[in-house]
């Protein structure tokens, strides 16, 4: 792993002065980024720095400039260019939004409710983004047919390359479409057993990390003021996509749960309204399954749905 005509550096040593520089930059797992970061110049899984003992000066310069980007905030998934995601691994940067870990709660959710639409369940994806939730439900659910809609200019580039990118067996059953999500009329001829949303939900004037704020895109954040511009409207639009029996999720702000279950029970087309929470107990998105073709006739069968109940 290094040359042996080239002066070498302590690996330990560099890792713990890359730990301090990213620590006192106020990064939130500065060891872990640290290695993950050296992980990467030297083309080696993480665990593999177990056996390294020394790079070489050339490595070392590389990995110093790639700290002092980490350290001035910007994203580990954006110095790297990848981000994981489940099963799978995306390319990412700049504008489109990093998929979280938090969001493979969602996706779980996802793969065992397509279990109860077999065979060939099918699903999509609103507010794909670069097609994390799309791509990782096609690569665990294996004869699931997948559409990912997005219609942000940045973002339906990256989908559009991890769509290509993929391996051949998702790649065949994954559908792409470029369309508003709240435009019934762009999106209405789309029919799905399935529906999986992590759409912008952020409230204005949220307090983030300068990882999110300076260089995940706007558009892919914000919700407007109360954090439920996009996920109140999509409710309907959901409503006309879902087969009778069929189930969504959407993914929300921590202080909104509450605000997407009334908007649920209020649509008057679904039924079984289920808050979920994330590992660490915060809320993280909610659950719902169509009752009918005709909002209208649903009755009271929507608000006999989960107000409070939470899974974790």
């Amino acid at each position: 792993m290094t040359g042996s005509d080239s002066p070498t550096v302590d690996l330990r040593a560099t890792l713990r002065a890359a730990t301090d520089l990213l620590r006192a930059a106020g990064v939130a797992s500065p060891r872990v980024d640290a290695e993950l970061l050296t992980a990467h110049v030297l083309d080696v899984d993480r665990g593999r720095l177990l056996v390294v003992d020394a790079i070489d000066a050339g490595q070392r310069d590389r990995l110093e400039g790639l700290i002092t980007r980490r350290a001035a905030r910007e994203p580990l998934q954006h110095i790297i260019g990848r981000a994981a995601f489940g099963p799978i691994d995306l390319a990412v940067g700049p504008g489109v939004f990093v998929p979280r870990p938090e969001t493979e709660a969602l996706l779980e959710w996802a793969v065992g409710e397509c279990a109860r639409h077999v065979p060939a369940p099918a699903v999509v994806d609103l507010c794909a983004g670069s097609g994390a939730l799309a791509l990782a439900v096609a690569a665990s659910v294996p004869d699931a047919s997948v559409t990912a809609v997005e219609n942000d200019p940045a973002a339906w580039t990256w989908l559009l390359r991890n769509a290509g990118e993929t391996t051949d067996a998702v790649r065949r059953r994954i559908t792409t479409r470029r369309a508003d999500v709240l435009d019934p009329d762009a999106i209405g001829d789309l029919r799905a057993d399935v529906v999986v949303s992590n759409p912008p939900y952020v409230p204005l004037g949220a307090s983030l990390d300068p990882e999110v704020v300076d260089h995940d895109p706007a558009v892919a954040l914000f919700g407007g003021d109360d954090g439920m511009s996009v996920i109140a409207p999509m409710i309907d639009v959901i409503a006309g996509i879902l087969r009778a029996g069929g189930a969504c999720g959407i993914e929300h702000d921590d202080s909104t749960s509450d605000a997407v279950v009334a908007a649920f029970e209020a649509s008057g087309a679904f039924t079984d309204i289920t808050a979920h929470a994330d590992l660490a107990g915060r809320p993280r998105f909610v659950t719902a399954r169509r009752v009918t073709d005709d909002p209208g006739s649903a009755g009271t069968g929507a608000t006999d749905g989960a107000r409070g109940h939470v899974q974790g």
